[in-house]
């Protein structure tokens, strides 16, 4: 994507974390048009068709989504409309333009119980077991059987600039307190969202095959040991404690919905396509960088 303006850009969700680097990455080279519910109800089939065909995007990266898990268990309808109706919606009316689509997905898809040392491929069986990852699974699905042009891609554990992420509270319990108590068994990859953004980025770029992919940044972790990291190289002196989910749930007196146990994506289908992807420890040096150059 070299040059003046290359492509006229539809990015949904516009005003969440994700979007923003989507949307600082993209704007230089592109015509983006930016929405949020305000301007785009996803969830609404007519009023997608009608903005889609009138600004006729040649691609929709969709960030829209309900995102708070343990909210999404008991806030009833919505959930399925925004992440299971909302990217069918899309998908039709990107096909009807000819447009093609960038939807991100999760690890929440699978049923999060795969034995450690092995790691998720996109073709694994699909077992939700939250109502987050079930209607997430829908979304995915809706896109598949509407059209044949997309990219989903599947991250998780997600921190960025702007709002709040696992980092910025990590730093400020350990910064507040003499020691902080964190879960040990659940294992994953911290993804910088300015790192996925380069993924979706390069995965335009060089027009890799359209499908399904996982994208994380490279490595294995648990969210112990990423405290660990954060903390380290913050020279913040805390004493982190691992404890079991139980323990942690029980300590802490509430109710969740069920956490993955293994959320660890293999990125070798994407790495095949010569896509470039950080190590998460390298992603969390940068963002680290980048919030002290905005402080």
């Amino acid at each position: 994507m070299k040059g003046s303006v290359t492509m006229k850009i539809l990015i949904t969700g516009a005003n969440g974390m994700l979007a923003k680097e989507v949307k600082e990455k993209f704007e230089k080279e592109n015509e983006l048009i930016c929405t949020d519910v305000a301007d785009l109800d996803i969830t609404n089939e007519e009023a997608v068709e009608k903005f889609v065909e009138e600004t006729k995007p040649e691609y929709i990266i969709n960030c829209a989504a309900f995102t708070a898990v343990d909210k999404a268990e008991v806030a009833g309808e919505i959930v399925e409309k925004i992440n299971g109706d909302g990217p069918a919606n899309l998908a039709k009316s990107a096909k009807k333009v000819g447009a093609k689509l960038v939807h991100i997905s999760t690890d929440y898809v699978f049923g999060g119980d795969l034995e450690v040392s092995k790691d998720y491929k996109e073709d694994d069986e699909k077992a939700p077991v939250t109502a987050y990852g079930i209607t997430k699974l829908h979304g995915e699905e809706g896109i598949e059987k509407n059209m044949d042009e997309y990219y989903i891609f599947r991250t998780a554990w997600l921190y960025g600039i702007g709002g709040n992420n696992f980092v910025k509270t990590m730093t400020k319990l350990g910064s507040s307190r003499d020691e902080i108590n964190v879960v040990a068994d659940q294992h994953g990859s911290p993804t910088y969202a300015k790192d996925l953004t380069e993924i979706i980025y390069q995965a335009i770029e060089k027009k890799i095959p359209y499908g399904v992919y996982h994208a994380t940044n490279q490595g294995y972790t648990t969210w112990y040991d990423f405290t660990k990291a954060i903390l380290e190289k913050q020279n913040i002196q805390c004493k982190v404690n691992p404890v079991t989910t139980e323990e942690y749930i029980e300590m802490m007196k509430i109710t969740q919905a069920k956490r993955p146990f293994n959320s660890q994506l293999s990125k070798d289908k994407l790495l095949a396509q010569g896509i470039e992807v950080p190590n998460w420890e390298d992603g969390l040096d940068r963002y680290l960088e980048e919030e002290r150059a905005e402080q």
